[in-house]
């Protein structure tokens, strides 16, 4: 019984402390990008080099690494993933052609990708 009555209390405790982090997350708050584990980013998405190169910026992926960038607006999709649009706090463009990119912040915050 106490086995129990000590697993709930975990699991309340664990759920709760998830709902806290979601709430965290709003528009107008500074995340960092952190270099990805693997060779890509899997839930930043980045245009595709061709668009990068056509708008006449550069494709350098390094450059974009610790940078504070600010979330601008958040999306909920009905599957109930939120997509966050990030732009860059200092002004500039993204690979200098882009004011804005797109995220999946639940996923990039857990695979390191985003760091609070």
């Amino acid at each position: 019984m106490k086995q129990l009555l000590l697993l709930a209390i975990l699991i309340i405790s664990f759920s709760s402390f998830q709902a806290q982090e979601k709430e965290t997350i709003e528009v107008g708050t500074i995340v960092n990008l952190e270099k990805p584990s693997g060779p890509d980013f899997n839930y930043i998405h980045f245009p595709k080099p061709n668009f990068i190169i056509k708008q006449g910026g550069i494709v350098n992926y390094n450059r974009e690494f610790n940078q504070p960038v600010e979330i601008i607006a958040i999306k909920t999709k009905k599957d109930g993933t939120r997509q966050v649009r990030l732009k860059r706090t200092d002004g500039r463009k993204f690979f200098q052609s882009h004011r804005s990119i797109v995220a999946n912040i639940d996923k990039a915050i857990k695979a390191g990708e985003i760091s609070l």
